[in-house]
């Protein structure tokens, strides 16, 4: 007898599937979420759910996935935008990943475990940020004496660094300072003005 083949989901069905997953992982913490709380949002039985997709873990890994995707996608946008100036840009780019990252918590360690088991999982969009326009117009503000020198990589891991890591420590942040969800969201708020700030006094020399 030949093996019963698994159906697969229709894509209707498929969608409400995802679309539920992606709401309940952004709007609270992976650990937070049942299959069955994804079951109910999407309308269908948990059982067909596990059936379809087997876990919650395949789940998270394809909505992380689709919204690494997204991510990137909008960050090489905002690199490459000929319009806005590099200093103007270091303060979209602030504000772009704080804005994503509360919404999106859990992405950042997702994005270091993708990176730690294979480079290969990452979007191709990554690779290409290291010729971006943002990098043309540092090099530029050091030609003219406006900018500091260094290494293109520490500029980018200083941003980074400043805007993405505390959401990759929140758990341990939230731990020793004793703060909810709310605070730790206010101070991010509080974040978003001040990593420019912070940024500039590292960079700009000053006349």
């Amino acid at each position: 007898m030949k093996p019963i083949k698994k159906p697969e989901p229709t894509e209707s069905a498929r969608q409400k599937i995802i679309a539920a997953a992606r709401l309940l992982f952004t709007k609270n913490a992976y650990t937070a979420v049942k299959t069955r709380d994804i079951a109910k949002e999407a309308g269908i039985n948990l059982a067909l759910l596990n059936y379809y997709f087997g876990s919650k873990e395949k789940l998270f890994e394809i909505v992380m996935t689709e919204n690494i995707g997204h991510f990137f996608k909008d960050v090489t946008l905002l690199l490459n935008d000929e319009r806005t100036t590099f200093f103007r840009k270091i303060e979209l780019l602030v504000d772009f990943y704080i804005t994503r990252l509360t919404d999106n918590p859990d992405l950042p360690l997702f994005v270091l475990i993708q990176a730690r088991n294979s480079a290969k999982n990452l979007p191709n969009k990554v690779h290409r940020l290291g010729s971006s326009f943002f990098l043309k117009q540092y090099r530029d503000e050091m030609k003219a004496g406006r900018a500091v020198k260094m290494d293109e990589t520490h500029l980018m891991l200083n941003l980074l660094g400043l805007s993405i890591f505390p959401f990759s420590a929140r758990a341990m942040a939230k731990k020793i300072r004793s703060i909810d969800d709310k605070e730790f969201n206010k101070l991010m708020q509080e974040r978003r003005k001040l990593v420019p700030i912070w940024m500039k006094a590292m960079l700009e020399i000053k006349k």
